[in-house]
């Protein structure tokens, strides 16, 4: 079994968005029983809260399902009960790179280190934009998410 966590600011936006799609990808690839996926925020002020309306809807129209996320609080232990621990963009990556204990830090890495066509490695914030802002999220999200599964699906395979 493999594991991955994603990870933005409040785990209200990119990081549920990236859980859903991933997790839709690993059951429609019928992998659902050896790979899993969570999602949290480096901030917990959302803790418990399902994600944005606006994330929702531009999941729902791509056929993803949110609902039923809540957002929670990454935490240390986390680097222990996943293989991948991925950031949506660099001030994440720096906040889990201080709170990983000795020997977390290789399992973190950005999600769009697996993208084939995004322009960056930062997954911008849609929270503060218009709604065009969360259909870019969705697009890097399956661009990285695709890229993820394939390397996933050699890993499993080779090991």
């Amino acid at each position: 079994m493999r594991s991955v966590l994603f990870v933005c600011t409040g785990n209200i936006c990119r990081s549920p968005t990236a859980e859903g799609v991933f997790r839709k990808m690993v059951v429609d690839g019928g992998l659902s029983h050896l790979i899993t996926a969570d999602s949290a925020g480096t901030v917990g002020y959302h803790a418990g809260e399902p994600p944005d309306p606006r994330s929702q809807a531009a999941a729902a129209r791509r056929g993803y399902e949110l609902a039923r996320l809540r957002a929670r609080r990454v935490m240390r232990t986390d680097f222990e009960r996943f293989d991948l621990v991925l950031a949506m963009d660099f001030g994440h990556r720096e906040v889990l790179a201080r709170l990983a204990p000795e020997g977390g830090q290789q399992k973190l890495r950005m999600l769009l280190e697996y993208a084939q066509a995004a322009p960056s490695l930062e997954v911008p914030d849609p929270y503060y934009g218009g709604p065009q802002g969360f259909e870019v999220v969705l697009d890097l999200i399956e661009d990285a998410s695709r890229g993820l599964l394939a390397a996933m699906r050699a890993e499993l395979s080779a090991g």
